[in-house]
């Protein structure tokens, strides 16, 4: 499209970046000048320098000044003779290229909007003859991926809801990515609510990253558990992994269909109710170490292998390992499932609601 074409010549931005950088010469001695430039509708070096005790120099210093500012202009008829112009009419000469070339990059970003928005009947309805789930749709890339929440999230009106599995390998990178972006969205009054497990307590990053965000207003909670990420956006479209396969790597499911995401939503708040309130500064609530060990013999009731259990409840296969170990030999317990039971008969945990 011509409005991407590579303009020739200088750049129409380099005059107000110019500007810019000249205004700080406009001192008082120069602010004095136009001052008595504007009283007698003329400059004249030599009126002004007897006016403002001034040498030549710097009577010759601040005429270029103001004249680069465009506060003095040859005098009609006489292009010997320079009158002051109005701050007005010199910040229209200064930057009235600019705001045209910023306009019309406006209109331009406007019409590649409107023009490809127009296209969503389109797609929908391709979907929908390809596949009737029309408010479905599988994202395989990863870029594609990023790019369509970053849209999201920046335009995102009220509300964002996250669910996020603590993940030590990667938290580091996700969170660096997501904190400017996060507190900018914060700033625009988006409210922030999203749940860890309980075990992000303990993570030096992710409790940086929660510092900074709930001081800007974000709400954070953390609970025992967590099935899968959840994203949902002003209540209207959810971001899922694909269930398909397990682990990193996997594609994204986009779910407009209201009646779904309005279920994810009851089950964020079912979740959420029960959640504790993450606030890194405060003393944390003794609870949830035994919280972490209950879920721990829950899930070991289970059958679950410690790989299972170490990721639904974020925590690393060592770490994980090592309670196991830790909470069998305090139940007297020669395998995970006899400590299961231990714990069930001494009052520990409810097999039946484990199940």
């Amino acid at each position: 499209m011509a409005v991407f074409a590579r303009e020739k010549g200088p750049s129409k931005l380099h005059g107000i970046e110019d500007s810019r950088l000249r205004f700080g010469e406009l001192d008082e001695e120069s602010a004095s000048a136009y001052r008595q430039a504007v009283r007698s509708g003329r400059f004249t070096r030599k009126e002004i320098a007897e006016e403002l005790n001034l040498t030549s120099e710097e009577t010759l210093r601040i005429e270029q000044i103001l004249t680069r500012l465009r506060l003095l202009q040859p005098m009609p008829g006489s292009p010997g003779q320079l009158a002051p112009s109005s701050p007005e009419a010199a910040v229209a000469d200064l930057v009235g290229c600019t705001e045209d070339h910023i306009r019309s990059l406006q209109r331009a970003v406007t019409d590649i909007r409107s023009t490809m928005m127009s296209l969503m009947p389109v797609y929908f309805e391709g979907r929908r003859e390809r596949n009737r789930a029309e408010a479905f749709d599988l994202i395989t890339d990863v870029d594609a991926i990023r790019a369509l929440l970053h849209e999201h999230r920046v335009h995102a009106k009220f509300e964002i809801l996250t669910v996020q599995p603590n993940d030590a390998q990667g938290a580091a990178p996700l969170l660096a990515s997501l904190r400017d972006s996060m507190l900018e969205t914060l700033d625009r009054g988006v409210r922030l609510q999203t749940l860890y497990q309980h075990t992000a307590r303990g993570d030096l990053i992710t409790s940086s990253y929660v510092r900074e965000v709930t001081a800007k207003g974000a709400e954070i909670r953390t609970t025992n558990e967590l099935v899968d990420r959840l994203i949902v956006y002003d209540r209207e479209v959810a971001f899922l992994p694909e269930q398909a396969i397990d682990g990193p790597g996997r594609s994204a499911i986009v779910v407009r269909e209201p009646n779904l995401v309005a279920f994810m939503c009851k089950v964020f708040e079912y979740q959420w109710h029960g959640a504790t309130p993450f606030l890194p500064d405060a003393t944390q609530p003794e609870p949830i170490t035994d919280e972490v060990k209950l879920s721990i013999i829950r899930l070991m009731s289970r059958g679950y292998k410690d790989e299972m259990v170490a990721r639904r409840l974020g925590m690393s296969v060592r770490t994980c390992r090592r309670h196991i170990a830790e909470l069998t030999e305090g139940l007297n317990a020669v395998s995970r499932f006899q400590a299961g039971v231990n714990a069930a008969m001494s009052g520990h945990v409810d097999l039946q609601e484990s199940e």
